[in-house]
């Protein structure tokens, strides 16, 4: 079974926890929690009944910042053909990261069950990432 989607948007990294230091609890960050959220809300728009994947997994992921205004029109094609790369947060490891946390106990049972992963961070003309989940 292959679980393929998109979510529009601004792409946004796991945020550290934080410390209330006034009661000593950790919490989750505000913007991962409603992140994490949209993730799943674009998921289970597109696959309204899910069946959790069991097997071994591999995951895809494709991160596409807009090219900024101020970027000359010679680059704008290098970017498009994907001959420069973003190298700008968030960090491949923070988007990674809020995919599969937000995934888990949804498209599969625990994380734990991918074996294998490919990301990727490239220019398009809006922000958006795409998610691909599949057994093999």
């Amino acid at each position: 079974m292959i679980y393929e989607f998109e979510v529009p948007g601004k792409v946004i990294g796991k945020g550290r926890p934080r410390l209330n230091t006034y009661t000593g609890v950790v919490y989750t960050p505000t913007k991962t929690k409603d992140y994490e959220t949209l993730i799943e809300q674009y998921f289970l728009l597109k696959y309204p009944k899910i069946k959790m994947l069991e097997g071994r997994i591999k995951v895809s992921i494709i991160a596409y910042f807009s090219i900024p205004k101020a970027t000359k029109k010679e680059d704008i094609n290098e970017m498009l053909q994907n001959n420069i790369s973003p190298t700008k947060k968030p960090d491949i490891d923070n988007i990674v990261k809020i995919i599969l946390d937000s995934m888990n106990k949804f498209a599969f049972k625990d994380d734990i069950q991918i074996t294998k992963l490919e990301v990727e961070k490239k220019y398009a003309m809006e922000d958006k990432i795409y998610i691909k989940i599949e057994e093999y």
